[in-house]
């Protein structure tokens, strides 16, 4: 439920009204808007009957009933846009596209190194780079894990670059929020409700990519858990799915991004690097995740994707990344953006 207190309701008025919500039993989740502040009350939807007397109260105008099933990524609860802070004065969500680029795997310090002075120099505001590695061949390269982190730290230090990577154990949250920037969820653990539950916990951004047969509902609803549990900065990903097709690694749901942006006032970014699964593909799925609407682009990027140790067909060498990201600017300010 949601209640929208009028248009210069006191802040004793609205602070007597959150005091009602909690001694129902409910958890408050308060945005502040030009002209209005919405309460949204949190819990469980059983006793949400007892919240309809609050329009009885001094300055609530309404009792809202929030029809979708995620209650606090959707934009009945919140109708502006969120704008996520990752770093360095990084935003992803307003007027500016934001780039995040990187190799899958970090393999070593002069491979991290070299790929962000090369990201950095073409204009990404973002460094992505793997430390755990959710494999699907327990054979395949795992990452080099806790020294994997500190490489990506130290590429974060010298480039004043801030630090994307994939926490896959809530063991490894406590390190991972000491390394990097923004949490990543992986589009295998999308639905690992305990690992959602803990970065929720945590007030660094969290970065989610949807799954590979997950709904665009079952996406906000992952969303919702991490926002329940007081984290605010959610970022989703649209980084294709699994159909039939077999011409590219996964089917890039590019429609998804109008959908995420209707229903949800969480920024969307789109990743064509696994949502096409070949280089040869990325540029036209970038300029078209830019076209479509979305906030941000996440890009391999690996200076020898023949040796790389993991997702080399789908890394593009910074040479090629360098001459995407001008076309990028062009498509931006085709739809009146800015890179």
């Amino acid at each position: 439920m949601i209640i929208s207190m009028k248009k210069g309701a006191t802040k004793e008025q609205i602070e007597h009204v959150k005091t009602l919500i909690e001694s129902f039993g409910y958890r408050v989740h308060e945005s502040v808007g030009a002209e209005r502040t919405l309460l949204g009350a949190i819990g469980d939807e059983r006793g949400k009957e007892r919240l309809t007397c609050l329009e009885a109260q001094p300055g609530v105008e309404r009792v809202i009933r929030i029809l979708s099933p995620y209650k606090l990524a959707s934009r009945e609860t919140k109708e502006s846009p969120t704008v996520v802070d990752i770093g360095f004065g990084v935003k992803v969500g307003g007027p500016r596209i934001a780039v995040i680029a990187g190799p899958c795997a970090v393999e070593s310090r002069e491979q991290i190194m070299e790929v962000a002075h090369a990201i950095k120099e073409s204009g990404a505001h973002a460094l992505r780079g793997g430390a755990f590695k959710p494999r699907t061949s327990p054979y395949a390269f795992q990452g080099l894990k806790n020294d994997g982190l500190l490489l990506l730290s130290m590429a974060r230090d010298e480039f004043k670059l801030p630090v994307v990577t994939e926490v896959m154990d809530p063991a490894h949250i406590e390190v991972v929020l000491e390394n990097a920037d923004c949490l990543q969820i992986g589009a295998r653990n999308i639905q690992n409700f305990q690992l959602l539950r803990e970065v929720g916990r945590t007030r660094k951004p969290v970065l989610l990519k949807r799954g590979m047969s997950t709904t665009i509902e079952e996406l906000l609803m992952s969303a919702e858990y991490v926002l329940s549990g007081g984290n605010h900065d959610v970022i989703l990903c649209e980084r294709g799915i699994r159909t039939f097709e077999t011409a590219t690694r996964n089917t890039l749901d590019l429609s998804a991004v109008p959908v995420l942006k209707e229903k949800t006032h969480l920024p969307v970014i789109v990743d064509p690097s696994h949502g096409t699964g070949h280089a040869r593909y990325v540029e036209a799925m970038a300029y078209a995740a830019v076209a479509a609407g979305a906030d941000g682009i996440m890009i391999e990027v690996h200076p020898r994707p023949e040796e790389a140790l993991s997702d080399g067909p789908q890394s593009l060498r910074p040479e090629e990344f360098r001459r995407i990201m001008e076309g990028v600017r062009n498509v931006a300010r085709a739809v009146g953006r800015d890179v």
